[in-house]
This record gives structure tokens, sequence and C-alpha cells, in this order.
């Protein structure tokens, strides 16, 4: 196998080539007085589309025809003039060339006059977001900063022990995996004398992340192969470990827990050792910690002397825990390189600080949501990401958006029940699914299409027919769904990354860490704390107290 221990690398990725119809190279531009476009077109006549790549159009193309921006009708409709819709998509387009992202908010039909109402809102978020950034005390209820931002950029930390923490928690886990890819860490009673699995156990942002990233970026052969444990299900339980068979003795088990408590991920602990012990094999020199320092989990790690055992932060909550150990390390082990991610994050933060509006993607995306759902939740987030590899990402932004928004009391303790409901499928998938209702049926929802450009590797695309491709279809799809959504007032965005890398993926979730920070300042509630979770866990609790009590009550009975 070949060596991986370049994994942590920071190298730049490989430039991309021209497909195979000749669509000239994705370079997105900032200038003002042009844009990037693209134009997919094949031999065949049957499927001619428009696609994202880049062309310098002066943007004075689209000066002719009706005057103004894309605004709603006085009965409720969106404007369907192709040259009024072709001027706002000029008007409106956000491009970053270095990261190949684009973010296209034409069909949202939000007006000027919105906009300009909105800006000191805007105003006033930005201007939280940067106190965040310094660290302010954004969790009230516990007293705790929220720093998820500093884990990309350590130098933002507003002290040196907080940056050296985030480097030296980097720098361990990059030499962790690298000792355990190369052999030198290895388990005592594995025949293959290495490592060949990953079991992770957690729940929640201790999961939904990493099984996120796993699906989006692991190699067809990782070096680890990963496997989770997100539920206290025992048929799910006992599923992963059977699928373990053998290779239990070669399995490294990655233990999730913040405080170390979480109820469920210390059930799955129990049945993974006690799958251990029936094996004949000793955990301790399988096991591995990502929790809270002195917590109960990382107490018994270290009394115990599992493998290892690394940090997880006090100021980073669970659904922004993905720049962390939580999953810096399961993607670290299977291959995926873990800096590129840092970069393409920290370089799409760097973007949310601007304070115009457009040029800051994540407050146009706020901007956009405000609009869909008039600020009050009245229609739900579908997120159609047309990339198999990105099935997951809606999983992951319900939770991220959901948990952060779902609040029933604002800042100044008004009942407002906020929050945006998320779900999604993949395209085209989604096709023979629901978009039957969201074409014709109740109109509560707005779209987020996700757009790849790169269709495979240079080199390994091929015809299925004369001029057009698989993934021509699959472009196809999501072109005519978005355009069939529209004509029926179907309001949409679209999020286009010129191809799944570790540094896209770290800029999609970084967009959306911060879109749901801004979105929750305009809307006056708190993003960053989750009493509803909190309730359901006490209740749990009680409920299963109850439980031991009819059941000694049973037994004195006998």
């Amino acid at each position: 196998m070949a060596s991986l221990s370049g994994l942590c690398s920071s190298s730049s990725s490989a430039s991309l080539k021209p497909k195979h119809n000749g669509i000239s190279k994705l370079t997105p531009l900032r200038s003002k007085d042009s844009l990037a476009f693209s134009t997919r077109s094949n031999s065949s006549s049957k499927l001619v589309a428009t696609r994202s790549v880049a062309c310098e159009i002066s943007a004075d193309l689209s000066k002719t025809g009706n005057d103004g921006v894309l605004r709603k009708a006085e009965r409720g409709g969106l404007e369907k003039d192709p040259q009024a819709l072709w001027r706002r998509y000029v008007d409106w387009l956000y491009q970053h060339k270095e990261l190949g992202l684009y973010l296209d908010v034409s069909r949202i039909g939000f007006s000027d006059e919105f906009v300009s109402e909105m800006e000191p809102r805007f105003q006033a978020a930005f201007k939280a977001m940067e106190e965040l950034e310094k660290g302010a005390i954004a969790n009230p209820d516990e007293g705790r900063m929220v720093g998820h931002y500093w884990l990309r950029n350590a130098k933002l930390a507003p002290n040196s022990f907080l940056t050296t923490q985030i480097e030296n928690t980097l720098d361990a886990v990059c030499k962790f995996a690298d000792d355990v890819i190369s052999g030198k860490i290895k388990p005592p009673a594995s025949p293959e004398g290495r490592f060949t699995q990953i079991l992770s156990v957690g729940i929640g942002g201790s999961a939904l992340g990493p099984q996120f990233v796993a699906e989006a970026l692991a190699p067809d052969n990782p070096p680890l192969k990963i496997r989770f444990i997100d539920n206290t299900d025992p048929a799910g339980i006992d599923h992963q470990i059977a699928q373990l068979g053998s290779e239990l003795a070669s399995t490294l088990v990655i233990v999730i827990s913040k405080s170390g408590g979480t109820p469920e991920t210390r059930n799955g602990l129990l049945e993974v050792q006690k799958a251990f012990r029936e094996a004949g094999l000793d955990f301790s020199k399988q096991g591995v910690a990502i929790t809270q320092k002195n917590s109960l989990l990382d107490n018994t790690a270290r009394i115990e002397r599992w493998v290892a055992r690394f940090p997880m932060f006090d100021w980073v909550g669970g659904r922004t825990s993905e720049m962390s150990a939580v999953g810096l390390l399961p993607a670290a082990l299977q291959g995926i390189d873990i800096r590129e991610m840092l970069i393409g994050a920290s370089m799409m933060d760097e973007a949310n600080r601007s304070t115009l509006l457009k040029n800051n993607p994540a407050a146009l995306l706020s901007l956009c949501w405000y609009w869909a759902t008039d600020g009050i939740g009245s229609k739900d987030m579908v997120v159609l990401p047309y990339k198999d590899s990105l099935l997951l990402f809606s999983r992951y932004l319900q939770q991220l958006v959901m948990e952060s928004l779902g609040k029933e009391f604002d800042l100044d303790g008004n009942r407002v029940n906020q929050g945006i409901t998320v779900y999604g499928n993949k395209g085209s998938t989604d096709q023979h699914a629901y978009i039957q209702q969201l074409r014709e049926g109740v109109h509560n929802f707005f779209v987020t299409f996700i757009e790849v450009l790169r269709d495979r590797p240079p080199g390994h695309d091929w015809e299925l027919e004369p001029g057009v491709t698989c993934g021509d279809y699959l472009f196809g799809m999501l072109q005519g769904t978005r355009s069939a959504l529209y004509e029926n007032d179907r309001e949409s965005i679209t999020v286009t990354v010129q191809e799944v890398t570790p540094r896209s993926a770290g800029a999609l979730i970084a967009l959306y860490e911060r879109a749901v920070g801004i979105y929750a300042s305009l809307v006056n509630i708190n993003a960053y704390h989750q009493p509803g979770v909190e309730a359901g866990k006490k209740a749990a609790g009680e409920v299963l107290a109850l439980q031991k009590r009819v059941l000694a009550v049973l037994n004195e009975a006998r």
C-alpha cells in the first residue's frame, strides 16, 4: 500500500482540467463587470443545458428589458421574464475564485426595498459575529464562549493558551493518524498486524459530521474503513459488531462524548466492551477517547490506559465540532486531508466576515431564509444535492439548522417558537420520490440545490450515446427540476462547487455554520444552546427511573 503519511499535509488541490466536451477550465471571477457562468452543449440536440463554468460576459448584456430587480408579483408569483431574471442573476451571483464556489440566489424573490429594510439588522448581525469570534459569551445558559471558528484559524482565539491547545491537538491528531496508518501503532492480537477498521461510537454532532465527511470524502479503498454506532438500538449495535466479524481484533474504537455521560454513547461503549470480552480481546489496547478533560470518559480512558485520548473543548458545541478532534481524527484515519478541510473552512470564514451583503455568502443565505420563511419559519428548507457523495449533507444540516434555530423564546424572553425545518434526499432520486408534491402540492418549502460540476476524474468520462454522458443526464435533471419548480412559483437557491474535495467540503460546512449564526441574529434568538434537547434527556431519565421502581415493586411481589 502506498504511504499515506502525508495525509495531514496542506498541499493545494490539483488543478482542474477541461472536460471531454471542451468545457473550459473553471475560473470564477470577482469582477463586478463580469460573471462566471457556463454553457454545456453537446453534439446531441436532445440535451442542451446551461452550466456554471466561467466565461467573461459583461453584465451590460443583461441591462435590456424591464427595470428593477425581480420581485414577487401582485398575486404572489415570481417574475418570469427571462431578461429580468438574467439581470437579477448577474446582479446577485456570488463567486469565490479560490474555492471555486458559486451561490445563485436569483430565484428567491426578495426586492431591493426588502434588502434595504434588512440592512440595519445585518449590520447588527455582523457586529454580533465579530464579537463572537473575539470570545464574547454566546451561550449564557452555561457561561461559555462559542469558538468553532478558531479551530480553522487558531490565531483568532482570544488568548495564547487556547491557540496552543488548538494547534497541539491538531498536531496530535495528525501524528496519531500517521502512526496508525503506517503500522507504528498496531493492535496486539490482529493477524494483519495493523488496524483495518474504525468503529466510531457517538451520537448527534459526534456522529452526523463524521458520517457526512466519510461519505463525501473517503477514498474508495481507505487505509481504515469506518462504521458507526450512533444509537442505543440493540439490533443496530449487534449488526455493526457482527459486520466486523474477525476484524474486531483489528478495529480501532473511537468513543466520542463531551461530558462522557451521554447515555446512548455510554450504552454503545458497554456493548462494544462486552463484544471484546467475549472475543477474548483487551479493549483498552484498541480504545480511543475524544472527550472533555477530566470527564468520566476521560478519567476512565486514563485509568484503563486506552491507546489515546483527545480533548473536546467546552467552547465547541456538538453540531459545530466537525473541525475539532471529533471530526478530524476519523477523517485523518481514512486518509482524508484534514488540513485541506481546515483551509477551505478558514477561507469561507474570511469571506463571511465581509460587511457588504453581496460579498458575504452566509449573509446571502440568511437573507434568502428570512425572505422565504417570513422570518418565522413558515416554510421548510428542502436540501437536494445532485451528487451521491453529498447524500448525508441534508442530515448534517438538519441538526445544524434545527437544533440552532428551533427555539421557544427569543433573547428578550418573548415566546416566538422559531425554527426552520430541514429535510432532503439526493438528485435525481428526488425526481422519483417527492418532486411531484414540491411541484404541485402544498407550497410550504423552498429548495436548496447543491450542484457539483465535475462528474468523474479527468480521463474517466465516457459517452452513453453521442455527445451525452451519465453526468449530463444528472445535470439535466437538476436544471429541469429547478425550472419546473420555478415555473410554479417555487423559490430556490443553488450552491455550486467545482468538485467534492476536502477543501470544498470544509467550505460548505463553514458556510452553513455562519449562515445559521447570522440568521439567529436576524430573528433575535440564541443559536448556541439547546434547552429542548436537555429537557428531552431529563424526561428520558425520569422514564427510566420509573421503570426501575416498577420492576423493583414487581420483584418484591413475587
